[in-house]
């Protein structure tokens, strides 16, 4: 599709050397945190945005609600096409981004403790003026036309006739998720698996998919949902979105309660994969302190989930196994306001502080991915703790590293569930090798562990089935 009159930049699509010696693979990351608003929302807001002057005319009043980056992206196109806008925010927006808003001639309105109660007051000011005309933050199609353009800049920018193998992004609402899903789609990419990530705490579109037919296998019936999330069915859309009670992630500009039911539909029906993992705060803090070590450029907690298998080989084979052949993916950094030189200044101790208390990291896996080249392959959800302590702080286990300690730790939601195990070349104690589990509701509410001491040796596994099982490992 041709964009003329288009206001947002083509972003750089560049090879990381970092990033690619450290998975193995060939990793590019497009950089939409160089865009005018320093984010990717710029291409939809500003697409939509263009729309209402055409239709709308001089006189129209832009109103959005954000919790900043969608905001700074509406006043960045309001600026350039002279129209007026009024961005609604919740409390606790820093000062530096509402003075950004501010510079492009925004109006400003605070108030409400997230997202939608901010949204709430939007509707009530558009409801209450002729002129005013509702911006969406990421659900409607022209916001997902905007964003498709990154696919056809990808498609131009990757060397000749190369396809990625996995194209990484953030989903908070779902509109960037959205937009990738329409471009993939038009440029003939529809079977490139898309990985979305979010946080712990911000996780709707993770919990959506997982309350559908789609992604995660197994009977949708026995889904059993987390505290604090509850599932609601959109009749519009045909699908079930979870709603979260409260945002608990400090990954702010993740800050849906619930997705776009239209997004969630577009990634069930997609013929491609569409991978979800979350990641906790921690582990995003970690990943925006080595990304900036090495690129020497600051992203916000929301851009890093994306970017956090980058710096995690172990969750990045989960998520896109191995074929045999070099492989290519693209992160999308997504960029955002978010973040500070204070900001990493605090990470630095927050991460500290982790490693001195030896603290695991869970990561949330969905899909049906490989463990290895056999015909295995793992149902249900798979949570990990792939992180390993070093004297160097928690990176990645670096290639050649024997490890000394391996937790197993099975979830098991239905009394059909099973799994196996087996080691190689080392002695266990605490079960027996190639044994088969079978847990019942009744113990220790689905979960039992079991620790697995070996002397160097790896721990494969052989068959991982059930209707909603989970499995992970702590490396130490």
């Amino acid at each position: 599709m041709a964009y003329p009159d288009k206001l947002w930049q083509e972003t750089p699509l560049i090879r990381s050397i970092h990033i690619s010696s450290l998975l193995g693979c060939d990793a590019y990351l497009k950089l939409e945190n160089l865009q005018p608003s320093q984010s990717f929302k710029y291409r939809g807001v500003s697409h939509f945005a263009q729309n209402v002057l055409r239709i709308h005319g001089p006189d129209a009043h832009l109103v959005i609600a954000s919790s900043g980056n969608a905001g700074i992206a509406a006043a960045c196109a309001a600026n350039i096409l002279h129209l007026m806008c009024t961005v609604f925010l919740p409390y606790g927006v820093s000062q530096a981004t509402i003075d950004f808003m501010r510079k492009e001639g925004a109006k400003i309105d605070i108030g409400g403790e997230n997202y939608h109660h901010a949204l709430q007051r939007a509707q009530a000011a558009v409801a209450a003026e002729a002129k005013a005309v509702m911006v969406p933050g990421y659900d409607h199609p022209l916001v997902w036309e905007g964003h498709a353009s990154m696919v056809y800049e990808m498609r131009h920018q990757l060397p000749d006739g190369v396809k990625p193998d996995a194209i990484f992004c953030s989903v908070g609402g779902g509109g960037l998720a959205g937009g990738i899903i329409e471009g993939c789609k038009a440029v003939g990419w529809d079977d490139v698996p898309l990985v979305t990530a979010e946080t712990h705490g911000s996780n709707c579109f993770y919990q959506s998919l997982a309350l559908n037919e789609g992604p995660f296998s197994g009977s949708v019936s026995s889904r059993i949902l987390p505290e604090g999330i509850s599932a609601k069915y959109s009749e519009e859309h045909n699908v079930t979105l979870a709603h979260l009670s409260k945002l608990t992630s400090r990954a702010t500009s993740l800050g849906a309660i619930y997705p776009s039911g239209a997004v969630v539909r577009k990634a069930l029906d997609r013929s491609g994969d569409v991978r979800s993992f979350c990641v906790p705060d921690e582990m995003t803090m970690q990943t925006a302190l080595s990304f900036a070590e090495d690129h020497k450029m600051l992203v916000e907690l929301a851009c890093a989930a994306a970017l956090s298998p980058a710096y995690n080989p172990p969750l990045f084979r989960k998520l896109v196994p191995g074929t045999g052949k070099r492989t290519t993916v693209v992160f999308v950094v997504c960029g955002g306001s978010k973040i500070s030189l204070a900001d990493m200044e605090e990470y630095k101790g927050i991460i500290a502080s982790e490693v001195a208390a030896s603290k695991e990291w869970t990561v949330a896996c969905t899909g049906q991915q490989k463990v290895d080249q056999s015909e295995i392959r793992t149902r249900g959800r798979v949570l990990m703790y792939p992180m390993l302590r070093t004297d160097r702080g928690s990176r990645a286990s670096p290639p050649g590293r024997r490890l000394s300690k391996v937790k197993l730790e099975i979830h098991l939601f239905s009394k059909s569930d099973t799994a196996m195990w087996c080691g190689e070349f080392g002695e266990f104690t605490g079960s027996a090798v190639g044994t088969e589990v079978s847990i019942s509701r009744e113990v220790h509410k689905y979960t039992q562990e079991s620790k697995l001491i070996h002397s160097g040796g790896s721990l494969k596994l052989k068959k991982f089935e059930g209707k909603r099982a989970q499995m992970g490992f702590a490396f130490g």
